[in-house]
């Protein structure tokens, strides 16, 4: 059986904002094929990691790389999601171009997207449950509608390694299930996901890998070896009333990601 090559590498990065650091000196590998949660509290630097791993923010100091490259080497296999809130969604135009979007990076910004690339794009759609709002202004779609839009441009794009950063926010319980199921089906490909989540009640059932983040590294690994009372206290400290009772049931339940 081959080893999995490790698909991201996080190197003593630190990252600052006006010379106030927000991520102290982490340092871990995943390894390829697994569904991994960051989890922290808010302001833990959770979404300045997704951003520093890809280049939209300059670290201080230390580096991230992606299959053993630097990400300018490897953008073609990663694969984006941000958070709904910082695009704007005003912006004029539907859910398939916002779709067609993820081939640019293959394409090329010189080459218009043809027949295949409109022909995939609405597949991703359709596999979203997004097909029939094709031709929908992006504005006029729910905030579930608009993630999973999103979600469908991150297919588009055939990567090895998707960063998404909470895709699970603030959306309704279907679309919820679409995006589990849709991580599920993607690491049954041997995608790596890394995604930042927020619901500490289904870290559990939904990861293989948990990455405990509280502006330092707390604890990366198996989430049935990491994710306990002891590392969430020193993630959240004071600010978690039920980490008793969310320790006490992955010990009891010790689950093995998506089922």
């Amino acid at each position: 059986m081959n080893a999995k090559r490790t698909a991201m590498e996080v190197h003593d990065l630190t990252v600052a904002y006006d010379r106030k650091p927000v991520l102290w000196d982490l340092d871990f590998t995943i390894p390829e094929g697994l569904l991994v949660g960051v989890v922290g509290p808010n302001g833990a630097g959770k979404s300045t990691l997704i951003k520093a791993a890809l280049g939209m923010i300059p670290p201080a100091s230390g580096w991230v790389k992606f299959f053993d490259k630097p990400v300018e080497d490897v953008r073609t296999e990663i694969g984006y999601v941000p958070q709904r809130e910082s695009v704007d969604w005003d912006f004029p135009t539907n859910a398939l171009d916002v779709v067609l979007m993820g081939l640019y990076g293959k394409l090329g910004w010189m080459r218009r997207p043809g027949r295949a690339e409109r022909e995939r794009a609405m597949t991703c759609l359709e596999h979203v449950g997004m097909a029939d709002f094709a031709n929908r202004q992006i504005s006029q779609l729910s905030g579930g509608q608009q993630q999973r839009v999103f979600l469908a441009r991150a297919l588009a794009q055939e990567a090895n390694i998707y960063l998404m950063d909470e895709p699970m926010a603030g959306v309704d319980a279907a679309t919820e299930r679409a995006v589990v199921k849709l991580l599920s089906e993607l690491r049954e490909q041997n995608k790596t996901i890394l995604v930042v989540h927020h619901d500490l009640q289904t870290v559990a059932d939904y990861f293989d890998w948990v990455v405990l983040l509280n502006m330092r590294q707390i604890a990366v690994g198996p989430t049935s070896e990491v994710f306990h009372d002891e590392n969430l206290r020193k993630t959240y400290g004071g600010r978690l009333t039920i980490v008793s009772k969310i320790a006490d049931a992955v010990a009891r339940d010790a689950p093995q990601g998506l089922r």
